[in-house]
């Protein structure tokens, strides 16, 4: 009895051995790697602009279905002494303000321009976004706050102007590729606030819905909401505000780290985007927030970003991935100087690249973001940023880093 005891004890401490040493000759295992797209700047995209022509403040991107590049710039942010060949007679060769709506190739070749006031349609005093949608068709907003507004932008993109009507700009406009005035939906100087559903009240961005024909607007700098209209005949459809909240226009003061999630939008609302699989995503700029909705207004959820970020905030413009799930969301960060990649599932935020300063790779204000179908970002800059720059796609690959810094071509610009 005693020895079939301890045979079994001997058997027992065998396979024990045996279990142990098979354990200790397992391979590890490591979760996998976290992946995110990779960009690389191309710092001779675009190419030199014609006529001495330089860019003010540049203040929104859109790339549309041929692969071409839209931005729209303002002129009046341009200082004296940026325009000397303007005046009469010219002091100098250069320069002279571009025109505020430009179309580039992917080349980077200038191949269209267009802009300004014309018959039949009150063109902002100050431009903000532009957008091409499914049709060809541009749209534009503005955050313009008088006659004023063109010069005193130059000491910021959204600072009030004393003594001058603070919502001038209360109107978005829709043109063609051409630039041949389609539509306007509200006039200047008109609304009555965050529940007015005829006019606007200086509106950030427009995007058009191609499953619905849907024009959703973030507005703005002077009202609290999403607002939505039919694209082909400006009819009001619905809006709401933060959380799916019916807006109001109380002053919510300052934003405070560490307070409890404002129950509205703070100004601006300054994009308003809608994925393939229809959500809305929100960017709560001074919120450092994107909270996201049902295309009826419904909340979803929502994210934070650099949440200590005061100021104008973080979250300034999102694009979308150009795979067809969009698993990734790009959210340009002008207070910061960076472009974060985010998780569009989770909100969660990935990775990030820039930094501050004036170099290619470098961002002073980056403002707005688009991508286009091959998956390159390109980014406009406000304040003294004045530019465009375009970000080339080079694949998923392991995050390595939170922040990547300038992200410098590691063999040559293409």
């Amino acid at each position: 009895m005693k020895r079939d005891f301890y045979l079994g004890l001997a058997a027992l401490a065998m396979c024990g051995g045996f279990g142990v040493g098979y354990l200790l000759r397992r391979p590890a295992v490591y979760a996998a790697p976290v992946l995110a797209p990779r960009f690389e700047v191309d710092p001779f995209w675009p190419k030199p602009l014609p006529n001495h022509w330089i860019l003010g403040q540049t203040i929104g991107v859109s790339a549309d279905d041929r692969g071409h590049i839209w931005i729209i710039h303002r002129q009046g942010s341009l200082e004296p002494g940026e325009v000397h060949a303007t005046t009469n007679p010219p002091i100098a060769q250069c320069c002279a303000p571009a025109p505020p709506v430009l179309e580039f190739d992917q080349e980077g070749n200038l191949v269209g321009h267009w802009g300004g006031p014309g018959k039949g349609y009150d063109w902002p005093d100050s431009n903000h976004g532009i957008t091409v949608d499914y049709k060809g068709n541009v749209w534009i907003g503005g955050n313009g706050r008088g006659p004023a507004s063109a010069a005193g932008a130059q000491g910021g993109e959204d600072k009030e102007l004393g003594g001058v009507d603070p919502y001038h700009d209360d109107m978005l406009l829709k043109f063609t590729r051409e630039g041949k005035f389609l539509m306007q939906i509200g006039k200047p100087a008109a609304s009555k606030g965050s529940n007015d559903i005829e006019n606007l009240r200086l509106p950030a961005k427009i995007f058009v819905d191609p499953k619905t024909n849907e024009a959703y607007v973030a507005d703005g700098y002077g009202n609290h909401r999403v607002i939505v209209f039919d694209a082909d005949t400006g009819k009001y459809k619905r809006h709401w505000g933060a959380y799916g909240n019916k807006p109001d226009d109380k002053d919510l003061g300052p934003y405070q780290p560490g307070a409890p999630p404002a129950q509205q939008f703070r100004n601006p609302v300054h994009c308003a985007m809608v994925s393939h699989d229809g959500l809305v995503y929100v960017c709560d700029r001074a919120n450092d927030r994107i909270q996201v909705f049902k295309t009826d207004g419904t909340f979803v959820k929502e994210g934070f970003i650099e949440t200590a970020t005061l100021g104008s905030g973080s979250a300034w413009d999102l694009a979308f991935s150009a795979d067809p799930q969009q698993k990734f969301l790009y959210l340009s960060d002008g207070e910061n100087g960076r472009v974060h990649i985010l998780d569009r599932d989770t909100l969660a935020v990935l990775t990030s690249f820039g930094e501050g300063g004036r170099q290619p790779g470098e961002f002073y204000g980056v403002h707005s973001i688009a991508t286009d179908a091959k998956g390159n970002i390109y980014t406009t800059e406000t304040y003294r940023g004045q530019r465009v720059q375009k970000f080339v796609y080079k694949g998923l690959a392991p995050v390595t880093a939170k922040d990547q810094g300038v992200v410098w071509p590691k063999s040559g610009a293409k």
